[in-house]
């Protein structure tokens, strides 16, 4: 046990010494605010999208990927509810405009890849990653859509425009969900890529989880102290990340009967916390980053001790 929950730690350690060492590189005037703009723009329209398709080309075929659509039911059920739930708790605490968004896709959308995968590893071994996959899937659409969609308000053209327009649509159906769709419609024709194609897709892929770290980094360094504190809105969201989003996905498999093992990588993928490129997406629309970025740096270290919580329980 003692053995399993340090190699689950050690995925969100390493997280944390990359954003530590933005944070250094900051300090030491290598890395500055007009970086992490330029952070930003690559991770949303080059390295990520180059990512997703990578990874499900690499990781599905179409056999594959229809036999596994069937088990989505729960993960897109819990993440819509929590969604729902999120609109409802964000308009009754009255949230900033500014930060609304971010706190609506903080709360229902979770790290299922860079650390929910590592973690299921560790707890579950190599059989669970298909199950880690099928939420993962779900978890990136919504993200990348009405996550990022929600973040696009916060912004200022986000604010102006408010009805659902053209513009919105070129905010839902950016360059990640573009990577995504091409990915799936490849999959289903049975086509695969150049060898060359998909190893230049995975190496400037890789690039996103630590420019993502170094953005986190720099913003941390910018930060006043002042607002490195714990206000109502990030308890809010310690809450919906760790307690009640997996307790919507345990309500739902009672409900639904699937494999136990299933089971229990959902309930771990939902307690996961907030997506590393939150604070990326929220920089790149004008929203309230800096926000963004503690929420995502408190949720990572609070995963710490949730984990071996949820290790007990499991």
């Amino acid at each position: 046990m003692i053995l399993t929950f340090l190699h689950a730690i050690e995925s969100i350690l390493t997280i944390i010494v990359m954003f530590m060492t933005g944070w250094l590189l900051t300090h030491v005037g290598w890395l500055d605010e007009k970086t992490s703009l330029i952070f930003s723009k690559i991770i949303v329209n080059v390295s990520f999208p180059c990512y997703m398709l990578w990874n499900l080309m690499s990781n599905f075929d179409k056999a594959k990927l229809q036999e596994l659509s069937g088990g989505l039911v729960i993960p897109i059920t819990s993440i819509v509810l929590s969604y729902v739930i999120s609109v409802l708790v964000s308009n009754l605490l009255k949230v900033d405009p500014r930060r609304k968004g971010v706190f609506r896709c903080i709360f229902f959308t979770s790290n299922t890849i860079f650390i929910g995968l590592p973690v299921n590893l560790s707890l579950f071994g190599a059989e669970s990653t298909p199950y880690v996959l099928i939420y993962y899937i779900a978890n990136t659409c919504f993200f990348w859509t009405l996550g990022n969609y929600e973040i696009s308000k916060d912004g200022d053209e986000g604010r102006e425009t408010g009805k659902f327009s053209l513009s919105t649509l070129k905010r839902i159906f950016n360059p990640a969900l573009a990577g995504f769709v091409v990915a799936v419609i490849l999959i289903f024709l049975d086509i695969r890529l150049p060898r060359f194609v998909m190893d230049s897709c995975k190496y400037i892929g890789e690039l996103t989880t630590p420019l993502a770290m170094f953005f986190i980094g720099i913003v941390l360094h910018s930060t006043p102290l002042k607002k490195l504190r714990f206000d109502r809105d990030l308890v809010v969201l310690l809450l919906a990340r760790f307690i009640l989003c997996p307790v919507v996905v345990i309500g739902l498999e009672l409900l639904i009967p699937i494999p136990p093992l299933m089971a229990k990588v959902f309930v771990i993928q939902a307690a996961m916390p907030a997506v590393t490129s939150t604070g990326v997406i929220a920089k790149q629309y004008g929203a309230d980053y800096e926000f963004a970025t503690i929420a995502t740096v408190v949720t990572t270290i609070a995963s710490m001790i949730v984990i071996p919580i949820y290790m007990v329980l499991i």
